[in-house]
């Protein structure tokens, strides 16, 4: 089986063909070919009459052909020509440029209002990648949705090498986010498991993004295009899980804050037990003290306020 070998082709930058010399002279045909006309109405019983008048028409015929050769150019625009179907040039630079009249513009695409669309824009640009539904590592459906900063760098290759840069981005970048998305959890797992990786969705967001603009980079070179950031814009679980998530997250939550609860509770009764021993306030035999580290306890890490009962009778 045969290998087809991809032709790599080099871009050649026109910027020495100056519009405004070329607009002199054909001004100047125009001019010509309208003198004779005048000549030939002068001269109409002349033999000369007829050669005038032929003159004439082919001066606008030729002079309306090479007005096809004019380019304007915007900054940071670009222009792609081919003539015959083999490669022309590249315009990159804003000014007015005079090309061979039968050269025509690659197209990159249509306008809004539907006119073919010429110029390539060479500005930074975002693409704001649609809110989509992927599995990450551990299999939880995940909605995440990402912003890419981008600008075309070698229109040649944007329009040569790809059918539509546009388009080509917006697949790659999707294919980039489902790919790198799986590849790590949304979120820490629960102590005691173990996690495959330190980094997390949620928690590092910035690492994930700076890989996915190293993918993006990577598929995309082909295609002239400069990558400058990626940004994830939306992260979150999908609906059909995203009520028993929370609730793991409330129970992660309330554990974490009962568990920092009873230990200051246990340090604050430690705490009095030593005040009371050292100043002589009270003596209490053992079964007095677990009764009383029992109503702290209970003052300290209940859900309500406490209301003490008086004891005004003896002790024992």
């Amino acid at each position: 089986m045969e290998k087809t070998i991809k032709k790599e082709i080099e871009e050649k930058v026109i910027t020495n063909n100056n519009g405004f010399k070329m607009l002199v002279m054909i001004i100047a045909g125009y001019i010509i070919a309208t003198l004779c006309f005048a000549a030939s109405y002068y001269l109409a019983s002349s033999p000369t009459d007829n050669i005038l008048i032929a003159l004439g028409i082919i001066l606008v015929i030729v002079l309306s052909i090479m007005c096809n050769g004019f380019h304007i150019l915007n900054p940071n625009e670009a222009l792609v020509l081919t003539l015959f179907g083999k490669y022309y040039g590249t315009i990159k630079q804003e000014g007015f440029y005079y090309t061979n009249p039968f050269a025509s513009c690659m197209a990159p695409g249509r306008e809004k209002n539907g006119t073919v669309k010429k110029k390539i824009s060479l500005k930074t640009m975002t693409l704001n990648n649609q809110q989509q539904k992927v599995n990450d590592e551990l299999g939880n459906p995940i909605i995440i949705g990402a912003i890419v900063v981008w600008k075309v760098i070698n229109p040649t290759k944007a329009i040569l090498n790809v059918e539509n840069y546009h388009t080509f981005l917006s697949i790659q970048c999707d294919s980039v986010i489902r790919h790198i998305s799986r590849l790590y959890p949304y979120d820490l797992l629960d102590e005691g498991e173990e996690s495959g990786h330190e980094k997390t969705l949620r928690g590092s967001s910035q690492e994930i993004a700076d890989s996915m603009k190293q993918a993006l980079e990577e598929r995309t070179l082909e295609a002239g295009i400069l990558i400058e950031e990626v940004r994830i814009t939306h992260l979150s679980y999908a609906e059909e899980i995203a009520a028993a998530m929370l609730q793991r997250q409330q129970a992660a939550a309330i554990i974490s804050a009962r568990k920092k609860i009873v230990e200051g509770a246990v340090g604050m009764v430690e705490m009095a037990l030593e005040k009371l021993d050292e100043q002589q306030v009270v003596v209490l035999d053992d079964e007095r003290k677990a009764a009383m580290v029992s109503n702290l306890l209970v003052v300290l890490c209940g859900h309500q306020e406490a209301q003490p009962i008086i004891n005004s009778g003896s002790l024992y």
